[in-house]
């Protein structure tokens, strides 16, 4: 049945990308195994093995799918991936817990978590070096760029809130009090509106970004992680529940929940907004849901202990 499902798979997508739709690439971090798994979405399957080491978590793909920055909390570094090439071209030593990451829209400034500094370290793409450093909250997570590049969100876990940074100035804006131990925060395509899943208090909290206040808040699954946006809906990874909730943008009202692999962790929309993939823990695998549909429609087998925590798809044409 599984064979079935993923030959049908391969071939909508097969569809959808001679309909000009775009072809893309995940980049897996696994945590377990020290290493990143490329996984081809148009025939769901692994094209290649890069070894990084450090425990792999975070990762963030540039804009233009040029490079993947990597973030291995024992190595205290951020590992650089040429992702064309499938091969490690450089480690920046960033020092303490990097976790989270993220790259500025136009791929000149990468931004890293320190999760043991309450401090978010600043990345010239250029020289590959620490730049700066931004004071924020206690436990930094997950980050996210608007946009514009105007403004980095910063989940600050043990604070229960959200640091707003000007990313010009480099300095903290205003803080947000959202929901208990927030850890993955993703911005939408506009730039109005964030989204933290708050590990502690099992729901998402929305924030208006130009009023910097949360809005609203909308219950899920055990123990959220991330959260994607497509087809006007919220998808969540719900690690304890081996689920994804999902929920309705607009009226913030739940939807469904859809069972997936074990401890469900990383989670992003593909690029046509037509599919979540999501990275499973324990399951070792991916699995691809229909976002208009709502049903898993395949699953991948990666590497041990899968994260891919953050930006983790590539647009190759």
């Amino acid at each position: 049945m599984r064979i079935l499902v993923l030959a049908a798979l391969a071939a909508s997508i097969a569809l959808s990308a001679a309909e000009g739709a775009y072809a893309e690439e995940a980049f897996v971090t696994n945590q377990l195994s020290d290493d990143l798994t490329v996984v081809d979405l148009a025939t769901s399957k692994p094209v290649a093995t890069i070894a990084i080491g450090g425990k792999p978590a975070g990762i963030a793909v540039t804009a233009d799918g040029r490079v993947a920055y990597v973030t291995s909390p024992d190595a205290k570094a951020v590992t650089v991936v040429d992702a064309a090439a499938r091969k490690v071209v450089g480690k920046i030593d960033v020092g303490g817990g990097p976790i989270g990451i993220a790259v500025a829209p136009d791929g000149a400034t990468v931004y890293v978590a320190d999760w043991y500094a309450a401090a978010v370290r600043v990345i010239d793409a250029k020289s590959n070096s620490v730049a700066a450093s931004i004071a924020v909250g206690a436990s930094p997570s997950g980050l996210a760029v608007t946009p514009d590049g105007k403004l980095l969100l910063s989940a600050d876990r043990d604070d229960d809130s959200v640091s707003v940074i000007d990313t010009a100035t480099r300095v903290r804006r205003t803080t947000i009090k959202v929901g208990t131990r927030p850890f993955g925060v993703t911005v939408d395509a506009e730039g109005k509106r964030a989204f933290t899943a708050n590990v502690g208090s099992d729901d998402v909290s929305v924030i208006d970004v130009a009023e910097a206040k949360e809005v609203g808040r909308v219950a899920v699954g055990m123990r959220p992680y991330a959260v994607a946006l497509a087809q006007g809906r919220g998808f969540v990874t719900d690690q304890y529940g081996g689920t994804v909730s999902v929920f309705d943008l607009a009226t913030l009202k739940p939807v469904k929940r859809l069972n997936v692999g074990d401890y469900p962790e990383g989670i992003a929309a593909t690029a046509d907004g037509k599919r979540i993939i999501v990275a499973n823990w324990e399951s070792n695998t991916l699995s691809i849901i229909d976002a208009a549909e709502l049903k898993v429609i395949g699953q991948v087998t990666v590497g041990d202990g899968p994260r891919a925590f953050g930006a983790f798809l590539r647009r190759t044409e």
